[in-house]
């Protein structure tokens, strides 16, 4: 039986990521001698060394669909003139390497500040009110869509793992019953400031697409709200400033609570799939389950 290069018994790893890393280059032609790998979350990001480009590369074949749409919202965002991560034209993608869907998109040079978070409220704002063309056929937006496969794969404990499945029944019961009153529209799905960067000319860039969709605004406002009310990862000025910028503060919709359950719920999960890789992130995913496990406590999570 053919060995997945990035799925052994340890799961997705960083080390198996960087051998499809190195299958990918060959297949597009490109030198992947020197890469460095810059993220390693949902996908494992490297940056090239040869070529100024970034390769993206996603957990398994059942991403190949999401793969295939960020592509497209990327050329579709390009055609609008938005300030947005550009995928490589001239590199047939996305490919399927041993199982993980690849991209590679432009390297987007770093100037010397991060984005603000009145810029974020500004990006989404001009996000929003871009119509979505008839050709780009995007999917609702899903709080639940990959939660059943974390929570099967990773590799925490039984009680841990059955509290997550009764935690999801219970977040679905509450998601049937929310009623959004905005329109639907474009909707970035991940919309938090650390997917905005500020290239060496000063602009500020949207970036990752991969939850992408097409559906009610408030899916992005919740991430920075729930960061700024039950994290405290904002100062009341930053938080302010995104607000102004944006123009609605959802904490004051009758809807926060829930979306709040659903937000923290997948930034516990997310952080799970990695346990393996260090001890770090294996401690931070104990503070957050211990944190779901007690809703009213305080919230002493760390941005990941």
């Amino acid at each position: 039986m053919a060995v997945d290069a990035a799925r052994t018994d340890e799961g997705f790893t960083s080390a198996g990521a960087a051998r499809v890393l190195r299958a990918a280059c060959r297949t597009a032609g490109l030198d992947d001698r020197g890469a460095e790998l810059i993220r390693f979350g949902e996908n494992a990001l490297f940056r090239l060394a040869s070529v100024p480009m970034v390769v993206r590369i996603a957990r398994g074949k059942e991403w190949m669909s999401t793969a295939r749409k960020e592509v497209a919202v990327a050329r579709w965002l390009a055609v609008e003139g938005f300030s947005a991560a550009r995928i490589v034209e001239d590199v047939e993608q996305p490919l399927l390497v041993d199982g993980h869907p690849v991209t590679f998109w432009h390297l987007i040079v770093e100037g010397d500040r991060k984005a603000t978070y009145g810029e974020l409220g500004g990006i989404l704002q001009d996000l929003h009110s871009l119509t979505v063309p008839a050709g780009l056929d995007l999917p609702s937006f899903d709080p639940f869509g990959k939660q059943e496969l974390r929570i099967d794969k990773a590799a925490i404990p039984e009680d841990d793992r059955a509290f997550l499945r009764k935690r999801w029944r219970e977040l679905r019961d509450k998601y049937a019953e929310l009623r959004f009153e905005s329109p639907k529209g474009p909707v970035h799905g991940d919309a938090h400031v650390q997917n905005l960067m500020v290239d060496d000319q000063g602009r500020v860039v949207l970036i990752d697409f991969e939850a992408f969709c097409f559906d009610h605004p408030e899916w992005d406002l919740m991430v920075t709200s729930v960061e700024h009310h039950s994290l405290g990862w904002q100062t009341d000025a930053q938080y302010a400033d995104f607000v102004a910028a944006y123009g609605r503060d959802l904490y004051d919709w009758h809807g926060y609570e829930t979306l709040r359950g659903l937000q923290e719920f997948g930034m516990t999960t997310w952080l799970m799939q990695n346990v393996r890789e260090n001890e770090e992130t294996a401690a931070e995913y104990r503070r957050r389950i211990a944190g779901l496990r007690d809703d009213q406590g305080p919230r002493d999570w760390r941005p990941w």
